[in-house]
């Protein structure tokens, strides 16, 4: 496993879990499920089982890079990749792709959101272990589909055709950004779509190699800086390429372009944790559908349907609530109606508008 590594993005900011996940402490840092751990404890400690814990690099926002020490207590500095802005998915990626193959030329790597639920770790990670070693002898850019199990809005699709690469692995046909219900129903009927979960897995040379014939400037900019990688002078040369780099997504840079790209369809209980409805959906519920979080001092009366998470200090009583998403945090009181979640990202632009960005 010495050649195998994982790179585990860690820099957004989370806005639809406001007010519990804030810019100064985004939802990757917080317990959002109650388990005792944070979404990215949660991610690191699924690496540490396959690869050596110097193998496992986080890339994040130079914010976050404090909190990411306190909570990842085993890892280096040169294990921390800062960002100095955010600049989408690409860039990370060329960054880390880069830092990591001066380490080691023959390195495979996967590519996943620090953020992510996966019920099923074992059949998680031999999904990975088959993509490493698969990436590792052909040149392909590897990507993990889930299964999907209902026309779901959120998610991407990615469609795959009958040629396959060592019987797994599905040549990926087309990316599809979150459809409408209509064509996500047609998605799932077909039988030739999953959802994207954003898990990717290649070999450094494979990737950079993409970078070179896709996204030619993004791969000029940080292979000028093959020399100060891993040296006192990476951090000095990041802060300049980053302010020359377009803000571009992976899929959309390189993804939906190559011709080397296959799927592995999947199932191992996966979620990207989107909305509070995704942690609705997978929270154990009471006999009125209820989910609590944490229950001990919640009490309802003609209540169903709720999402009520609260400080584990506070008492609450509701009555005659049914559908309702009702959070507290950081000083801040969210009651929504759980079918119109969709809206609190504009409740947080209209809270910075109005408060200004010390309550976002």
């Amino acid at each position: 496993m010495k050649d195998f590594y994982a790179l585990i993005m860690a820099g957004g900011v989370g806005s639809r879990f406001w007010p519990i996940s804030r810019t100064s402490k985004p939802k990757q840092f917080i317990d959002i499920l109650g388990t005792g751990k944070t979404l990215i404890q949660h991610t690191y400690d699924r690496f540490a089982k396959l690869l050596p814990k110097e193998n496992i690099f986080i890339v994040t926002n130079e914010l976050y890079k404090e909190l990411v020490k306190q909570q990842l207590a085993d890892l280096s500095d040169q294990q921390i990749l800062c960002e100095p802005i955010m600049r989408n998915t690409a860039p990370c990626i060329a960054y880390g792709a880069s830092k990591i193959k001066r380490i080691n030329s023959n390195a495979s790597i996967v590519v996943t959101p620090s953020d992510h639920l996966i019920v099923d770790t074992d059949a998680f990670l031999a999904c990975i272990k088959q993509s490493l070693e698969t990436a590792a002898k052909k040149d392909c850019l590897i990507t993990l589909g889930i299964k999907p199990s209902r026309p779901d809005t959120g998610y991407g699709y990615i469609q795959y055709s009958t040629q396959k690469m060592d019987d797994l692995f599905f040549k990926v046909k087309t990316f599809t950004e979150k459809p409408n219900l209509e064509i996500a129903q047609s998605f799932v009927q077909s039988g030739d779509f999953l959802w994207n979960a954003g898990i990717f897995i290649w070999s450094a040379e494979t990737i950079l190699h993409a970078f070179e014939t896709h996204l030619p400037d993004i791969n000029e900019i940080f292979k000028e800086g093959e020399a100060s990688y891993n040296t006192p002078e990476e951090h000095k040369f990041i802060q300049r390429a980053y302010s020359q780099c377009t803000n571009i997504s992976i899929d959309y840079g390189i993804m939906e372009k190559a011709d080397n790209v296959y799927v592995l369809p999947a199932e191992f209980g996966w979620s990207d944790l989107g909305t509070w409805a995704s942690i609705y959906e997978l929270s154990d519920k009471d006999v009125a559908r209820n989910v609590l979080i944490p229950s001990e001092k919640v009490v309802l009366y003609d209540s169903s349907n709720c999402l009520v998470k609260m400080p584990q200090d506070k008492l609450v009583i509701l009555q005659g609530l049914h559908n309702y998403i009702v959070v507290e945090d950081n000083n801040t009181l969210l009651i929504f109606p759980r079918d119109q979640e969709q809206h609190v990202k504009q409740v947080v632009s209209d809270v910075k508008q109005r408060f200004g960005t010390s309550l976002i």
